[in-house]
């Protein structure tokens, strides 16, 4: 099996609902038939009679179907929700939740265990089987109450929000693991490391470039004393017939195959190997929250809170590192990585322009981009610089009263209702 397969198992995994339910099923069936026959063998029987224990058993799986059935209800209903009132691109998340996961495989397995043990009870019934299936019962219970309890606080703008941050922050921090200095190198150009003519490797497939396997290149590289360059970025679509690979160098070079097989696409993004990717849900969110039909500022500006802090995150790190060299300290692997201006434009561009009706949404803005030319170092300073002027001109021409002109040019970090950077005392 190689690298792609097994992302692409991983990542079916990670995605996928139904898995662990299912092997609950066979865990249930295994542990059910196991456990009956061993306390028919030493005589383990209730006090109950079997009617009384057959009629609970009965009521536990009823109520525990019944239960399964709520909860796929229930994360139906906020799939739909969050597409609607989020993004689509949120819905992955939902599915990836291992707590749900695991709570959804128990109220399965507790199901299957108790109708099985109803189905071998006769004139007597097992103690320790159907002791277990009431536990279990109880259980799913207060797995049930806790379930309602995080979907109704996961459907909050804040708390979605939130977790797309987290986890765009962790892949920023894996990706750029360096801080910028004032000294650090710019990007070396794959003509000033190699002027041979290369091999391109087309792409056989469609789909968005999902991620690759960088010590796999570069141990392909090394092998047969080439450089590679991965064409596209992680997070762009792929046609069939695109450029996916050039090689320099090298006699025969690694296969079209063992390139292809190096990295993994997709209907759509994830957020692996893609720093952009929180920044563009993040920024669907506030636009769709500013659109006509849900008009919701405040969102936009939790959504702005967000953003700010992962620009601040990238802000200080160094994104020109996507050169890979082998243990010899000769460039092995070239690939493409969003620089500090793909991260600015992707952040403030749209929620400037949907926002641009909004005074609360103009200062949250301002406050940001006021912060960040403050805190970060000098050579992040001229597009936040640009965006500031933008949105000076912007204020201006929306909004005819000079007041209100003032009002949007003021910084405030909660848009609307904080001491913005004119009123401080």
């Amino acid at each position: 099996m190689n690298w792609r397969q097994r992302y692409q198992l991983r990542l079916y995994y990670q995605n996928s609902l139904w898995i662990l339910p299912a092997a609950s099923i066979v865990a249930a069936v295994v542990v059910a038939a196991l456990l009956t026959r061993y306390e028919e063998s030493i005589g383990s029987t209730t006090s109950v009679s079997a009617e009384g224990v057959r009629a609970i058993m009965s009521t536990i799986a009823g109520s525990t179907f019944t239960l399964v059935v709520l909860v796929s209800s229930a994360v139906l209903l906020v799939i739909q929700l969050a597409s609607a009132q989020l993004t689509p691109r949120i819905i992955s998340m939902v599915y990836r939740s291992p707590y749900q996961k695991l709570g959804f495989a128990i109220f399965v397995f507790t199901f299957t265990f108790s109708a099985i043990v109803l189905a071998r009870i006769d004139k007597t019934a097992p103690f320790i089987a159907s002791y277990l299936a009431v536990c279990g019962f109880l259980l799913d219970l207060a797995l049930f109450i806790l379930f309602i309890d995080s979907v109704g606080k996961g459907l909050r703008p804040s708390s979605a929000v939130r977790a797309v941050a987290l986890a765009g922050r962790a892949v920023i921090r894996a990706a750029y693991p360096e801080l910028v200095k004032e000294d650090s190198p710019a990007p070396v150009a794959i003509k000033t490391i190699t002027n041979e003519k290369p091999k391109t490797v087309l792409s056989t497939v469609d789909g968005s470039l999902l991620a690759f396997d960088m010590k796999g290149l570069v141990i392909l590289a090394q092998k047969y004393d080439c450089l590679i360059e991965l064409v596209p970025e992680v997070g762009q679509f792929v046609a069939e017939g695109d450029p996916l690979f050039r090689v320099y160098g090298g006699m025969e070079g690694p296969s079209d195959n063992s390139l292809r097989n190096s990295v993994a696409k997709g209907e759509e993004r994830t957020p692996e190997q893609d720093p952009l990717f929180a920044f563009r849900i993040l920024v669907d969110i506030a636009s769709k929250a500013l659109s006509p039909a849900i008009n919701d500022p405040t969102t936009a500006v939790l959504a702005l809170d967000q953003i700010h802090h992962l620009l601040r995150d990238v802000g200080k790190r160094y994104l020109g590192d996507s050169r890979v060299t082998d243990q010899a300290g000769k460039i092995r692997l070239v690939y493409r990585t969003p620089n500090w201006e793909d991260f600015v434009l992707l952040a403030v561009t749209e929620i400037r322009h949907y926002g641009r009706d909004s005074i609360q949404v103009q200062r949250r803005l301002r406050a940001m981009v006021t912060d960040l030319v403050e805190t970060l170092p000098a050579l992040r300073g001229s597009i936040l610089t640009a965006e500031l002027a933008l949105l000076a001109t912007l204020s201006k021409r929306t909004f005819q009263d000079v007041a209100d002109q003032n009002l949007a040019e003021a910084g405030d970090l909660q848009g609307i209702g904080g001491s913005s950077e004119d009123n401080e005392q």
